[in-house]
């Protein structure tokens, strides 16, 4: 929890270094360019996700050797997707801001963000990969010290390009791009020392060569690509969500779309904050699924009912103290007194996404790909889409919030209904033999993908 809690803050520190310029653009074309870039990073957001709780499933079956092959065979996909997007950049550029509705004042910052934060793309992928395996081995510990390079850097960096030099919007991207690879420099460091063990240290070289032809096996790489599949198609829904509701919002114009930026900001602190236990409830529910033993159902209660509360006590205090806490954020008084008005909508928001974001991690941790898919597409579909329609029609800007609630109300309930069926399995063994574990192509034991 502490080691999320410090990535939204630095991306509050970026938010209050560009509220407080003279000009309104940069902050909004911030959030514009944020859009594309949702799209171009959390949708491989399965990067951290799926290597997570299949390191957990192998750290529970005691399987060392798995575990870091699970650790290089994401790393080898970061590396190639990351380089795929340096390539793109420029056919990315135009579609994305294409797509995007903004004035041509917001779009020129937007695109000075994207040009510097875009170099970027390797380090921040091989990063996911780099916090979800050591989420995996529950190390928590070493996530917060990748997490504290990042949010630290980030925030000295902001200082220097914003504030001391002028860069406005393209330093936001530059120190951004900079800390990411001072992570995977780190990351890479502390990866290293785990190849200290004895286990390691005294494999032979037949044994290091054995090691590396399953990191190839067809079976493994197979049931790995399914399971980043599902959740590649999970987290575009959720992307092109928020997408939909940033791009709606510039249609109110810049101020609600600054506004509505901050409050997206609020939520994405509480939701950081939260899903410190959603991590470590898909670090547990691997753990407990390759153990084979019970205790899935006293996981799930003592997690939901923190989850609810951080997310209730969060909705309280946003609302309590707007003034306050969005006045740090920027000095405008317009962009208040819009913040003001529909503050009163995280309250709901985030009871119900808590709720979302700890079942999100539970799944994770089964690594059931097929729900999460199914609930996100759900919950967009039955849930975001009609409203957000009806506010676009009528141009009202609380039913595009009502909009937004009742896509995390649709999460947590589809997730919700398919607790039952893992619930009823008293180990992992009972599962359907016909879908093969995620570990050692010899084992057949594990969560199934379906």
């Amino acid at each position: 929890m502490l080691s999320n809690l410090l990535v939204p803050l630095a991306g509050l520190i970026d938010i209050a270094f560009l509220g407080h310029l003279s000009e309104v653009r940069h902050l909004a074309g911030v959030a514009l360019a944020t859009v594309l870039f949702n799209y171009i990073y959390w949708s491989f957001g399965f990067l951290r996700m799926g290597t997570t709780g299949i390191t957990a499933q192998a750290m529970g079956r005691e399987e060392p050797d798995e575990v870091l092959l699970i650790g290089l065979r994401h790393g080898m996909i970061a590396l190639l997707i990351g380089l795929g997007i340096l390539l793109l950049q420029w056919p990315l550029k135009v579609v994305g801001f294409w797509l995007l509705s903004a004035s041509p004042e917001v779009k020129r910052s937007g695109e000075a963000f994207y040009d510097a934060l875009i170099w970027g793309a390797p380090a921040t992928l091989l990063g996911f990969v780099l916090i979800g395996w050591f989420l995996g081995r529950a190390e928590g510990g070493k996530v917060l010290v990748l997490t504290a390079v990042s949010s630290s850097t980030n925030v000295i960096l902001d200082y220097w390009l914003i504030v001391r030099l002028g860069w406005g919007s393209a330093g936001a991207g530059a120190a951004t791009a900079i800390s990411q690879y001072l992570v995977v420099l780190v990351g890479m460091g502390l990866l290293l020392r785990e190849l200290r063990p004895a286990h390691w240290r005294g494999m032979s070289r037949r044994g290091w060569d054995r090691l590396w032809d399953r990191l190839w096996d067809r079976v493994a790489l197979r049931q790995l690509l399914r399971l980043n599949g599902e959740i590649f198609l999970r987290t575009l829904t959720l992307v092109t969500t928020f997408a939909l509701f940033t791009n709606l919002s510039s249609g109110f114009g810049t101020n609600v779309l600054a506004a509505n930026t901050l409050l997206l900001q609020a939520i994405t602190f509480a939701a950081y904050f939260i899903d410190g236990l959603a991590f470590a409830t898909e670090s547990l529910a691997g753990l407990l699924s390759g153990r084979g033993r019970g205790g899935l159902q006293q996981l799930l209660w003592l997690a939901g009912s923190l989850s609810l509360g951080l997310g209730l006590l969060f909705g309280c205090l946003y609302i309590s103290q707007s003034a306050l806490l969005f006045g740090r954020l920027t000095r405008h008084a317009e962009l208040l007194s819009l913040v003001q008005r529909y503050v009163i909508w995280l309250l709901p928001i985030l009871g119900f996404g808590s709720i979302a974001y700890m079942l999100d991690g539970y799944f994770l941790g089964l690594a059931q790909g097929r729900i999460l898919r199914q609930s996100s597409i759900l919950a967009t579909l039955l849930g975001f889409v009609p409203a957000a329609v009806l506010a676009w029609h009528l141009h009202n800007l609380d039913l595009l919030w009502l909009a937004l609630t009742l896509f995390m109300l649709m999460r947590a309930l589809t997730l919700g209904l398919n607790l039952a069926g893992t619930l009823r399995m008293a180990c992992p063994d009972r599962l359907d033999s016909d879908a093969p574990s995620l570990g050692a192509p010899s084992a057949n034991k594990g969560i199934p993908l379906e």
